[in-house]
């Protein structure tokens, strides 16, 4: 089993910065250039919940569609799933998932 330490430090040592959200008191914010995950601790370590998303203020919007466009949406707040957006997501979501597989 990873450990949830040694996982955490390796993501913050690799540039993400580590930030607890008051909405989800359970959860730790795993953060870099906009995008956001939320980890939880898990059998296997610390797991994502749910699917990594672009930090809207105090909120993550989810990757979603609108109107025939990709969008990432918090509520009524909607930020534009540009094709440079979805590169740094896509690294992101690479990045996180090697680094808490601890490969």
């Amino acid at each position: 089993m990873p450990d949830t330490a040694e996982q955490l430090q390796r993501l913050y040592l690799a540039g993400f910065e580590l930030q607890s959200f008051e909405r989800y008191p359970k959860c730790i914010g795993v953060i870099r250039e906009s995008c956001v995950a939320l980890l939880v601790p898990g059998v296997d370590g610390m797991q994502i919940l749910g699917a990594p998303g672009w930090r809207m203020g105090e909120v993550m919007g989810v990757l979603t569609e609108r109107e025939g466009r990709k969008v990432f949406q918090a509520k009524s707040e909607v930020v534009e799933a540009t094709s440079e957006r979805l590169a740094v997501l896509q690294k992101f979501r690479e990045d996180l998932a090697e680094l808490m597989s601890g490969k």
